[in-house]
């Protein structure tokens, strides 16, 4: 292991197919959906054997509708000492939801997981960080639900997600009664430039992802968030035709590298589940107040 801190990251899997996406909503109906060619349960496989040759521990970030189809897969994670979590059920954006179809999501997509893993779901995470200023009830409503963390904010500016202004390390939001953790970044020249997986894992050579990482654990001591989909170790997955220049390129980029990456990224931190790398120090600093959260002044001060 090449890291010289004892900081343990957090690893986090988007259980989704490629098909799921939200760049393909607009050429993929999804009532097509159920005939499109299944990947997802041989890239599963692929990433729970490399975690259990890496010894990593994660939190996997489950549709509904994809647990409900793929209920053994479920068992498989859980089964194998991982984090079970919430994505929602169809892989809907927040910002296309109103607080009852939202609230309704998330409590079907809460059910649903817990009833085939026999395991409290505590975390969630948004389609496409959709969580941003106009939404931001959608923090209470979790908290109301049940849960007790959400990782559906990239404090970035983007064309389809992010708070810029927000905090970049995790804080309590709804009035300290759930954990927001944002998608890691790295501050440049005064900008958040996101490290925490992704397009941006797939863009950027693996060594900027190496030496941002190793910054925010050494430089500034904080635990990192990193995620990515299944479909992201698959480059012999169908093309989808009809989409855009912006959504191939974003969508197909690099795909025949990351598996390598990520057995890199494995080496080269310590890794393990959302909930035991994040929610301790929250718990032991709940004090009553949301003095981090976005309902008021954001702040760069850490959990």
């Amino acid at each position: 292991m090449n890291n010289t801190t004892s900081i343990r990251n957090a690893m986090s899997v988007d259980v989704e197919d490629y098909y799921h996406v939200s760049a393909f909503e607009g050429c993929i109906n999804k009532k097509q959906w159920n005939e499109m060619p299944c990947r997802i349960e041989a890239n599963m496989e692929r990433i729970l054997a490399l975690f259990e040759r890496k010894s990593i521990k994660a939190t996997f970030f489950t549709l509904g509708c994809v647990a409900e189809r793929y209920p053994a897969m479920v068992r498989s994670i859980v089964d194998q000492g991982h984090e079970l979590a919430s994505h929602g059920w169809e892989h809907i954006r927040v910002t296309q939801q109103n607080q009852q179809a939202f609230t309704q999501d998330i409590t079907r997509t809460r059910q649903l997981l817990e009833d085939l893993s026999g395991q409290p779901v505590i975390g969630y995470r948004a389609a496409s960080y959709s969580i941003c200023e106009e939404n931001l009830w959608a923090l209470d409503s979790l908290a109301d639900a049940g849960y007790q963390y959400s990782s559906s904010i990239v404090p970035i500016r983007h064309d389809h997600y992010g708070i810029p202004g927000a905090p970049r390390f995790a804080f309590p939001a709804a009035n300290n009664r759930l954990l927001e953790i944002p998608v890691t970044t790295i501050s440049v020249a005064g900008r958040n430039i996101s490290c925490g997986g992704g397009g941006w894992f797939r863009l950027f050579p693996y060594s900027f992802t190496r030496w941002a990482i190793g910054r925010v654990n050494r430089k500034e001591h904080q635990p990192c968030i990193f995620y990515f989909h299944p479909w992201e170790i698959d480059p012999e997955q169908p093309r989808v035709p009809n989409a855009g220049s912006k959504a191939r390129f974003r969508h197909y980029l690099n795909l025949h590298k990351v598996h390598h990456r990520l057995e890199q990224l494995a080496d080269d931190f310590l890794w393990g589940r959302v909930d035991e790398v994040f929610l301790k120090g929250f718990q032991q600093k709940q004090t009553g107040n949301d003095q981090w959260g976005l309902h008021g002044a954001c702040d760069s001060s850490a959990v």
